[in-house]
């Protein structure tokens, strides 16, 4: 492999993969975000290092917070201060982790000092806008540096000015996306009178605002959910100590589709029904194509059907739309047409995610066909093409799948991966050439 262009390798025979995946890229950032507004020490272990975490870890640092890093043992120590930022003026820079820049836009926001966020390129096209509206309802001042509503921002922050006798009470659109109240909820310990967030979109709740609030709970800090509202109530804060970070499982659902696409075998090491991130359901959906999923000691393992035969599916995708690339690489060898619902919000991700895949898919020779948010995708045998990636490492990692069943498969740009899996087509090679 070059930094231009990975070249698939189609292995000889099914699949036959006990595959490791780094840590879950979601888990880190709330956890990172939690151990700074933690009092004291918090030992986090299982830490994904990327592009995205290493931006974050870097974030804290230009912060003054006191970061322990030890990537080989995948461990981080950092020391809180009860909701204080150690310094009162600074610069971040978040890079292309929407985490990173919705979350530490939030927590600055109501810190005591004046900071400004700069991020990449295509984190500056991102949405921004509705976490501003209600940060700044809050009482913060937030100046947008190049274009309105977009990051690079400069933030003075509200710095304990909030009236101290009543609950704050806010209302958010997070149609655009769920982080904007993850950020919000996270850094509820420091709005001390507590908080009440009013969900005017359609959308009220998803498998990434469970993930925060199951680990808010982990950590001390509960949060009440009525269908519509959430109440972080007065004075709650996050406990410091120990936490483990769970397997990215939607890493490992790469190494699953490649079972189901060779009629193959993949375990991923310490993946269970446990686990508590929504791309689980992507293995629900294997089950529906077709595959076997079984839990083993080592990790789930999911065997593909013979000749990696597909059943054609139409499945909602709201909910674990990350994965919406991966089956897009199935669906091409399904006997049936793939059909992938309520995916809108996901043009508004690292790129137009819907728009890319039917771009390369049709690159491919590919029939299908783009709505404004879902895709269908007919049957047919991929031609050899170069995947354009569009600094997506999503794209990058989903469309390599294909050439395990397509000779002459090239993916453009491999090395965006580094957001999320930096490693991720090293691990590849490793298993397709054994």
């Amino acid at each position: 492999m070059n930094n231009n262009v990975y070249k698939v390798h189609r292995p000889d025979a099914p699949v036959d993969w006990v595959v490791e995946v780094p840590g879950s890229k979601s888990m880190t950032n709330r956890a990172l975000l939690m151990a700074a507004l933690a009092d004291g020490t918090t030992i986090l272990k299982g830490v994904l290092f990327s592009d995205d975490s290493r931006n974050f870890l870097g974030s804290l640092q230009s912060l003054g917070f006191l970061v322990e890093i030890d990537e080989a043992a995948k461990i981080v120590t950092v020391t809180g201060l009860n909701g204080r930022i150690p310094v009162t003026e600074g610069e971040i820079y978040v890079g292309s982790a929407g985490t990173a820049a919705r979350f530490l836009t939030a927590m600055l926001a109501m810190a005591e000092g004046t900071f400004v966020v700069n991020a990449s390129e295509q984190m500056k096209k991102r949405p921004m806008k509705p976490l501003f509206d209600v940060l700044e309802d809050m009482g913060a001042e937030i100046t947008c540096l190049e274009t309105e509503g977009f990051l690079p921002v400069r933030i003075r922050g509200i710095g304990g000015r909030l009236p101290a006798h009543e609950m704050c009470r806010v209302k958010l659109d997070i149609s655009k996306s769920t982080q904007f109240l993850s950020a919000l909820m996270l850094i509820s310990p420091m709005v001390k009178q507590g908080l009440h967030i009013a969900v005017t979109s359609e959308r009220k709740d998803g498998a990434y605002i469970r993930i925060t609030r199951k680990m808010m709970e982990q950590l001390g800090a509960k949060v009440d959910f009525d269908g519509v509202n959430y109440t972080m109530r007065r004075g709650i804060a996050y406990e410091s100590g120990c936490c483990q970070i769970e397997p990215d499982v939607s890493a490992a659902c790469y190494f699953y589709a490649a079972a189901a696409l060779t009629g193959g075998r993949a375990i991923v090491r310490h993946v269970t029904w446990e686990c508590m991130q929504g791309d689980l359901k992507f293995l629900e959906l294997l089950a529906q194509m077709g595959c076997t999923v079984r839990e083993t000691p080592e990790g789930i393992e999911v065997r593909g059907a013979a000749h990696g035969r597909l059943t054609g599916i139409t499945v909602d995708m709201k909910d674990f739309s990350d994965q919406a690339m991966t089956l897009a690489a199935l669906a091409p060898f399904a006997e049936g047409d793939v059909r992938i619902e309520n995916i809108g919000h996901i043009r508004l991700q690292e790129s137009d995610r819907i728009h890319a895949i039917v771009t390369e898919l049709t690159r491919l020779g590919i029939s299908c066909e783009e709505e404004p948010d879902a895709i269908t995708i007919h049957p047919g045998m991929p031609v050899p093409a170069v995947v354009q990636t569009y600094d997506d490492h999503r794209m990058a990692m989903a469309f390599a799948l294909i050439g395990l069943r397509t000779e002459g498969i090239e993916i453009a740009d491999p090395m965006c991966c580094r957001k999320t899996f930096e490693n991720y087509f090293e691990v590849l090679d490793d298993l397709t050439w054994r």
